[in-house]
């Protein structure tokens, strides 16, 4: 795998040095991806939550550099399945920005306390120089992910994202445009088990080759009819979460988030 990724980089490094120079970073970023060098990865912790037992009445709040949102961690093979609605946002560039931004919108299980895989599907949303984009994907961690085709967005559209665990090394991934009625569903299988301990709703600022992107102004994702489903086959929704995740960067906390019984609002500020 490191002699393919080492081959894929140098394949990219060669062809951006041969592309025009009209090119936009709009179809850089496709052609990158199209070689496998978008990552949703763990959450990169700046402040460590600290370890919880016991009863709780409120979240912990603990900020990343990448994930923003609730998250649940629990005993291994507690989650089965996590699903949430939101409406698809019109990103647009910080304040002072310009050239190309991008955040995501997903649904996970693990990759919090379990680090070693995460199954997940969501959307990406870009800015690119005025230019609005959206890819849907999916993902198991730690390989790339993949994007899904036969499926379109636009600002406005009401989308649903699941994830769903049939056993710790095979799961299906699938993204409903409820507005379009348009599906796409993926059947995965992966060597790297899940722990099947953490499920989350989360807004990231994904990880393209080596570094974070330029992370865009969502405005805001409201996950509505949010739940993860538990192997008992009982539910939880966001406003028992064990941590609420904000980013920060720089010294500058970048988003907001609230909970409700089957919501949860990130909000950029």
């Amino acid at each position: 795998m490191v002699a393919i990724t080492l081959l894929t980089s140098a394949l990219f490094a060669t062809a951006a040095l041969a592309a025009p120079s009209s090119r936009s970073r709009l179809e850089q970023r496709m052609a990158r991806r199209s070689l496998g060098a978008h990552l949703s990865t763990p959450n990169q912790r700046i402040t460590a939550a600290t370890d919880f037992t016991g009863p709780k009445t409120e979240a912990t709040t603990a900020y990343s550099s990448n994930w923003a949102g609730p998250v649940y961690n629990a005993n291994a093979g507690t989650y089965k399945a996590v699903t949430g609605t939101f409406t698809v946002p019109t990103p647009s560039a910080p304040s002072g920005g310009r050239g190309s931004y991008a955040a995501s919108a997903w649904v996970g299980i693990d990759g919090d306390s379990c680090d070693t895989a995460i199954l997940q599907t969501g959307l990406d949303f870009t800015i690119d120089n005025g230019k609005v984009s959206y890819d849907a994907w999916y993902e198991w961690y730690p390989d790339y992910a993949y994007d899904f085709s036969g499926i379109s967005f636009s600002a406005g559209n009401e989308v649903r994202v699941t994830v769903t665990a049939t056993s710790t090394t095979s799961g299906t991934a699938v993204i409903e445009n409820l507005t379009t009625g348009e599906t796409v569903t993926q059947d995965i299988t992966s060597s790297s088990a899940l722990c099947e301990q953490d499920a989350e709703w989360i807004v990231e600022d994904f990880t393209e080759g080596n570094s974070l992107v330029p992370f865009a102004n969502f405005g805001s994702v409201a996950f509505t009819s949010a739940e993860a489903t538990t192997s008992s086959g009982s539910t939880q929704g966001p406003s028992g979460a064990t941590y609420i995740f904000d980013i920060e960067q720089n010294n500058k906390v970048l988003t907001s988030v609230t909970t409700g019984t089957s919501t949860t609002t990130i909000t950029y500020v």
